[in-house]
């Protein structure tokens, strides 16, 4: 298996579970590739360590018993090259699905890894997609997979239903984040536009390279990142949009088979 710069993408398979369908050993795999690749502490008792989560944390935190989620990988070769956990709940009669989790290796970024995931995660059911992440290539990957794009993401609808759909939430780091920026202060004068604090504390000298370069070329519509924040997206479904999931569906099949 060739790894680094130029890895051998010739050979990628994509795989979709249910969350009671997700083994030991599966997480195990999940939890080395987080461990190496998520990112390191900030501000912290252990501050440029990485972060670090147990095959047992990643469990809980993010595949609950109460709750229906779903868990997507790509293999390239033999190796782990990304994954995605995804929960999904009912709000106002809508199926809300979100991005609890997206890590892709380092040695496969910027192959478009992260939005076919995103991609595979999709249900026709689906009515809403949510993520919260401090990196923009997560919210470029999900604004893609889900909506239209970045400079086209719905801040008049995040303004309306953020509050209420992150409460109905399972999860409890969804749940318990505190909405910032000025969507939804008005008086917020420190550059956020759509964020939540989350008091996790990840170094963000990479993401804030990467947003930098992102604003090179694009109109960013979340704002600034703040210690201890992370970017809030939230995107409804459009009919077109669900045509369009249907199509991906139909592929995504075979992508699945093949």
């Amino acid at each position: 298996m060739e790894t680094g710069k130029n890895p051998d993408m010739s050979k990628q398979t994509f795989e979709k579970f249910d969350g009671h369908e997700v083994t030991d050993d599966m997480l195990k795999a999940a939890t080395k590739l987080f461990n190496e690749n998520y990112g390191i502490w900030g501000k912290s008792v252990t501050i440029g360590s990485r972060v670090r989560l147990r095959k047992d944390q990643l469990r809980a935190q993010y595949l609950p018993d109460n709750a229906a989620c779903s868990y997507v990988r790509v293999t390239i070769g033999n190796q782990l090259a990304g994954n995605a956990f995804a929960c999904r709940w009912i709000w106002n009669g809508k199926t809300v699905c979100w991005v609890t989790q997206l890590v892709v290796h380092s040695d496969f970024r910027e192959r478009g890894l992260a939005v076919t995931l995103l991609n595979v995660l999709r249900q026709v059911t689906d009515d809403i997609y949510g993520i919260m992440s401090s990196h923009p290539a997560a919210c470029l990957a999900a604004a893609k997979a889900f909506g239209s794009g970045i400079a086209t993401v719905p801040l008049g609808f995040i303004h309306d239903n953020a509050g209420v759909v992150i409460e109905a939430s399972p999860i409890g780091y969804v749940r318990d984040a505190e909405l910032r920026g000025r969507l939804f202060d008005s008086g917020d004068s420190n550059g956020v536009v759509s964020s939540v604090y989350t008091s996790f504390f990840v170094d963000h000298t990479e993401p804030l390279e990467a947003l930098a370069w992102v604003r090179e070329g694009l109109d960013w519509p979340l704002g600034d990142l703040l210690d201890g924040h992370e970017f809030l997206l939230l995107i409804e479904v459009r009919q077109r949009d669900r045509s369009r999931s249907q199509s991906a569906s139909r592929l995504q099949a075979g992508l699945l088979e093949s």
